[in-house]
Protein backbone atom coordinates (compact mmCIF):
# COMPACT_ATOMS: atom_id res chain seq x y z
CA UNK A 1 0.00 0.00 0.00
CA UNK A 2 1.00 3.77 -0.67
CA UNK A 3 0.34 6.33 1.20
CA UNK A 4 -2.02 9.52 -0.20
CA UNK A 5 -2.54 12.86 1.20
CA UNK A 6 -3.79 12.51 4.78
CA UNK A 7 -4.22 9.13 6.11
CA UNK A 8 -5.63 7.79 3.10
CA UNK A 9 -3.97 4.52 2.23
CA UNK A 10 -4.04 2.96 -1.26
CA UNK A 11 -3.87 -0.62 -2.92
CA UNK A 12 -2.45 -0.92 -6.60
CA UNK A 13 -4.60 -4.03 -6.40
CA UNK A 14 -7.62 -2.32 -5.93
CA UNK A 15 -8.30 -0.88 -8.91
CA UNK A 16 -7.31 -3.94 -10.92
CA UNK A 17 -9.79 -5.92 -8.60
CA UNK A 18 -12.80 -4.05 -7.79
CA UNK A 19 -14.56 -4.66 -11.17
CA UNK A 20 -14.64 -8.28 -11.40
CA UNK A 21 -15.32 -8.71 -7.74
CA UNK A 22 -18.00 -5.95 -8.05
CA UNK A 23 -19.69 -8.18 -10.40
CA UNK A 24 -19.67 -11.43 -8.68
CA UNK A 25 -21.36 -8.69 -5.75
CA UNK A 26 -23.71 -7.64 -7.81
CA UNK A 27 -25.15 -11.25 -8.25
CA UNK A 28 -24.86 -12.92 -4.70
CA UNK A 29 -25.57 -9.77 -2.03
CA UNK A 30 -29.22 -8.68 -1.58
CA UNK A 31 -30.34 -5.66 -3.35
CA UNK A 32 -30.87 -4.46 0.16
CA UNK A 33 -29.52 -5.10 3.39
CA UNK A 34 -26.46 -4.48 5.67
CA UNK A 35 -22.95 -6.05 4.71
CA UNK A 36 -20.30 -6.21 7.34
CA UNK A 37 -17.24 -6.22 5.76
CA UNK A 38 -14.08 -7.65 7.61
CA UNK A 39 -10.67 -6.59 7.20
CA UNK A 40 -11.63 -3.77 5.19
CA UNK A 41 -7.70 -2.55 4.90
CA UNK A 42 -7.63 0.90 3.02
CA UNK A 43 -11.00 1.17 2.62
CA UNK A 44 -11.30 1.56 -1.20
CA UNK A 45 -13.12 -1.23 -1.64
CA UNK A 46 -15.83 -0.16 0.94
CA UNK A 47 -15.86 3.61 -0.81
CA UNK A 48 -16.19 1.80 -4.10
CA UNK A 49 -18.47 -1.21 -3.43
CA UNK A 50 -20.73 1.55 -1.14
CA UNK A 51 -21.55 3.83 -4.86
CA UNK A 52 -22.02 1.18 -6.83
CA UNK A 53 -24.64 -0.77 -4.48
CA UNK A 54 -26.64 1.98 -3.11
CA UNK A 55 -29.67 -0.27 -1.48
CA UNK A 56 -26.67 -1.81 0.70
CA UNK A 57 -25.76 -0.73 4.01
CA UNK A 58 -21.73 -1.18 4.23
CA UNK A 59 -20.35 -1.54 7.21
CA UNK A 60 -16.14 -1.35 7.13
CA UNK A 61 -14.08 -2.66 9.84
CA UNK A 62 -10.23 -3.27 10.44
CA UNK A 63 -8.53 -4.55 13.65
CA UNK A 64 -5.79 -1.78 12.66
CA UNK A 65 -5.72 1.73 13.80
CA UNK A 66 -3.96 2.90 10.82
CA UNK A 67 -7.20 1.17 8.25
CA UNK A 68 -9.45 2.86 10.06
CA UNK A 69 -7.64 6.01 9.98
CA UNK A 70 -7.47 5.53 5.90
CA UNK A 71 -11.30 3.59 5.71
CA UNK A 72 -12.56 7.28 7.84
CA UNK A 73 -10.32 9.77 4.79
CA UNK A 74 -11.74 7.65 2.01
CA UNK A 75 -15.14 8.10 3.45
CA UNK A 76 -14.76 11.86 3.67
CA UNK A 77 -13.74 11.95 0.14
CA UNK A 78 -17.65 11.26 -1.17
CA UNK A 79 -20.85 11.87 0.59
CA UNK A 80 -22.52 8.40 0.98
CA UNK A 81 -25.20 7.77 3.22
CA UNK A 82 -24.89 3.85 3.07
CA UNK A 83 -21.00 3.77 3.90
CA UNK A 84 -21.18 3.72 7.65
CA UNK A 85 -18.42 4.62 10.06
CA UNK A 86 -16.04 2.11 10.46
CA UNK A 87 -15.32 0.02 13.10
CA UNK A 88 -12.19 -1.75 14.94
CA UNK A 89 -13.19 -5.62 14.37
CA UNK A 90 -10.10 -8.07 15.32
CA UNK A 91 -11.77 -11.51 13.90
CA UNK A 92 -10.65 -13.74 16.37
CA UNK A 93 -11.69 -11.67 19.37
CA UNK A 94 -15.67 -13.17 19.56
CA UNK A 95 -18.13 -12.64 19.91
CA UNK A 96 -17.94 -9.57 17.60
CA UNK A 97 -18.89 -6.26 18.28
CA UNK A 98 -21.58 -5.93 15.32
CA UNK A 99 -25.18 -6.95 15.20
CA UNK A 100 -27.82 -6.98 12.62
CA UNK A 101 -25.63 -8.19 9.35
CA UNK A 102 -27.04 -9.69 6.43
CA UNK A 103 -24.11 -10.60 4.54
CA UNK A 104 -20.22 -10.96 4.96
CA UNK A 105 -17.24 -9.62 2.76
CA UNK A 106 -13.90 -10.50 3.40
CA UNK A 107 -11.51 -9.58 0.51
CA UNK A 108 -7.72 -10.71 0.85
CA UNK A 109 -7.24 -11.85 4.85
CA UNK A 110 -7.56 -15.66 4.78
CA UNK A 111 -3.84 -15.86 3.46
CA UNK A 112 -2.77 -12.85 5.00
CA UNK A 113 -3.42 -14.38 8.85
CA UNK A 114 -3.14 -17.32 11.04
CA UNK A 115 -5.89 -20.21 10.13
CA UNK A 116 -7.57 -19.17 13.52
CA UNK A 117 -8.62 -15.70 11.91
CA UNK A 118 -10.21 -18.01 9.59
CA UNK A 119 -11.88 -20.65 11.78
CA UNK A 120 -13.35 -17.20 13.78
CA UNK A 121 -14.65 -15.98 10.41
CA UNK A 122 -16.59 -18.93 9.46
CA UNK A 123 -17.69 -19.95 13.22
CA UNK A 124 -19.11 -16.17 13.69
CA UNK A 125 -20.31 -16.18 10.12
CA UNK A 126 -22.44 -19.76 11.04
CA UNK A 127 -23.80 -18.11 14.65
CA UNK A 128 -24.72 -15.25 12.93
CA UNK A 129 -25.63 -14.82 9.52
CA UNK A 130 -29.56 -15.27 9.03
CA UNK A 131 -30.68 -18.41 7.04
CA UNK A 132 -29.53 -17.70 3.38
CA UNK A 133 -27.04 -15.13 4.07
CA UNK A 134 -24.10 -15.10 2.23
CA UNK A 135 -20.40 -14.79 3.11
CA UNK A 136 -18.28 -13.56 0.14
CA UNK A 137 -14.53 -14.41 0.44
CA UNK A 138 -12.09 -13.17 -2.00
CA UNK A 139 -8.37 -14.29 -2.24
CA UNK A 140 -5.69 -17.42 -3.71
CA UNK A 141 -6.76 -20.43 -2.72
CA UNK A 142 -5.25 -23.84 -3.42
CA UNK A 143 -6.94 -26.50 -4.94
CA UNK A 144 -6.91 -30.19 -4.28
CA UNK A 145 -3.50 -29.29 -2.49
CA UNK A 146 -2.24 -28.13 -5.15
CA UNK A 147 -1.16 -24.18 -6.24
CA UNK A 148 -3.15 -22.42 -9.62
CA UNK A 149 -0.26 -20.71 -10.78
CA UNK A 150 3.42 -21.07 -10.14
CA UNK A 151 2.86 -17.11 -9.23
CA UNK A 152 0.51 -18.19 -6.34
CA UNK A 153 3.33 -20.60 -5.27
CA UNK A 154 5.57 -17.95 -4.88
CA UNK A 155 3.67 -15.64 -3.22
CA UNK A 156 2.99 -18.80 -0.83
CA UNK A 157 6.55 -18.96 0.17
CA UNK A 158 6.54 -15.28 0.41
CA UNK A 159 3.88 -15.15 2.96
CA UNK A 160 4.83 -17.85 5.08
CA UNK A 161 8.66 -16.53 4.82
CA UNK A 162 7.02 -13.08 6.33
CA UNK A 163 5.16 -15.28 9.04
CA UNK A 164 4.90 -18.78 9.12
CA UNK A 165 1.35 -18.97 10.30
CA UNK A 166 0.47 -17.24 7.00
CA UNK A 167 -0.46 -18.94 3.79
CA UNK A 168 -2.40 -19.81 0.86
CA UNK A 169 -5.12 -22.54 1.89
CA UNK A 170 -6.43 -24.99 0.33
CA UNK A 171 -10.55 -24.28 -0.62
CA UNK A 172 -10.83 -28.18 0.33
CA UNK A 173 -9.98 -26.83 4.20
CA UNK A 174 -12.08 -24.04 3.93
CA UNK A 175 -15.41 -25.44 2.96
CA UNK A 176 -14.86 -28.14 5.03
CA UNK A 177 -14.50 -26.33 8.39
CA UNK A 178 -17.64 -23.54 6.92
CA UNK A 179 -19.87 -26.72 6.07
CA UNK A 180 -19.09 -27.75 10.17
CA UNK A 181 -20.56 -24.53 11.08
CA UNK A 182 -23.28 -24.52 8.52
CA UNK A 183 -22.39 -22.78 5.40
CA UNK A 184 -22.24 -24.26 2.00
CA UNK A 185 -20.55 -22.97 -0.91
CA UNK A 186 -23.11 -21.80 -3.54
CA UNK A 187 -20.18 -21.05 -6.25
CA UNK A 188 -16.47 -20.79 -7.37
CA UNK A 189 -15.90 -17.85 -10.09
CA UNK A 190 -12.45 -17.74 -11.43
CA UNK A 191 -11.16 -13.98 -11.13
CA UNK A 192 -7.99 -12.23 -12.73
CA UNK A 193 -4.62 -12.55 -11.02
CA UNK A 194 -5.29 -16.39 -10.39
CA UNK A 195 -7.42 -15.68 -7.35
CA UNK A 196 -10.73 -17.12 -6.90
CA UNK A 197 -14.23 -15.49 -5.26
CA UNK A 198 -15.88 -18.12 -3.30
CA UNK A 199 -19.29 -17.55 -2.12
CA UNK A 200 -20.80 -19.29 0.39
CA UNK A 201 -24.51 -19.00 1.77
CA UNK A 202 -25.59 -20.06 5.99
CA UNK A 203 -28.19 -23.36 5.36
CA UNK A 204 -31.59 -21.99 4.87
CA UNK A 205 -32.96 -25.57 7.25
Amino acid sequence: MSQQPGARLKSPATQRNREPILEVLRDCLPTQGKVLEIASGSGEHALYFAWALPGVIWQPTDSSHEALASIDAWRATESLDNLLAPQQLDVVRRPWPVDDFDAIVCINMVHISPWEATEALLAEAGARLPAGGVLYLYGPYKRGGQHTASSNEAFDADLRWRNPEWGIRDLNDVVELAEYHGIEQVRVVEMPANNLSVVLQRRVS
